[in-house]
């Protein structure tokens, strides 16, 4: 062994490099035949990729408690995993198949379309949105419960009134419904700049989610890699590997 090596070996754990924490991003769960934006998994999918997981000794949780866990230094094994925009096919079929593999999950909601449906989407079916009895439902299952916004709505560019009700509205409704106002925060559309990244601090929430931050980092603008319907056992491992080879070169950390 070299003395590189050996030097290298003995370094303290908290020394050595990590990758970011890996998040999976998924939206609807249901029939994927007519999605022009590819991002509905059917549920005998997701059951496979579940069950990719924890044959790989992975475990889905929410990114509050992947966050905390990574603090207290005890995330190995374990992976983010999102369910973005708060379909209705979240209880129905997303929810049986967490709880039968033992995972939890973040549910990023839309307050100010409580039981409406996907009206931001030009294209594709109209899909409904949760109700307020059905997040509360999700919260009670042992899911986390948080904030994409009022009504998914890009926030760069807009005005100070729209940013505050988007962020800090949406996290004082949320609050009122589910007992405890959430600690996570989804841009919609993946779309961040300082000012809403800054914005999502400023109202209490302890971490956001977006897509690919770019130059913003932290962990109020944290990556996320989409998982669609096609994703099987080798486009996964291609997806993890990816991840951790990305958080290394931008130097890992938090």
């Amino acid at each position: 062994m070299s003395a590189d090596t050996a030097s290298r070996d003995a370094a303290p754990l908290a020394t050595r490099p990590r990758t970011r924490p890996w998040i999976l991003m998924y939206h609807s769960v249901g029939d994927p035949s007519d999605d022009p934006y590819g991002i509905t998994v059917a549920p005998a999918r997701l059951d496979l990729q579940l069950r990719w997981l924890r044959r790989n000794g992975l475990t889905g949780v929410g990114v509050g408690a992947l966050l905390r866990a990574r603090a207290a230094g005890r995330d190995r094994g374990l992976v983010g995993l999102t369910f973005d925009d708060g379909y209705r096919d979240f209880l129905d079929h997303a929810l049986p198949l967490l709880q039968r593999h033992g995972c939890t999950a973040t549910v990023f909601v839309l307050p100010g379309r409580l039981g409406g449906e996907n009206a931001w989407d030009a294209l594709g079916p109209r899909k409904p949105l949760l109700t307020a009895a059905g997040i509360r439902a999700a919260a009670d299952a042992g899911m986390e419960i948080g904030s994409h916004g009022q009504c998914h709505q890009d926030l760069t560019g807009t005005t100070e009134d729209v940013l505050r009700k988007e962020i800090l509205g949406s996290r004082e409704l949320l609050g009122r419904i589910t007992g405890s106002a959430p600690d996570g925060f989804c841009y919609p559309y993946g779309a961040i700049d300082r000012r809403t990244v800054d914005a999502v601090r400023d109202a209490g929430y302890t971490y956001g989610c977006a897509i690919d931050p770019g130059p913003l980092g932290g962990d109020h603008a944290l990556a996320r890699a989409h998982i669609s319907h096609a994703d099987r056992g080798l486009r996964l491992r291609t997806k993890q590997l990816l991840h951790r080879a990305g958080g290394l070169r931008r130097g890992g950390g938090r």
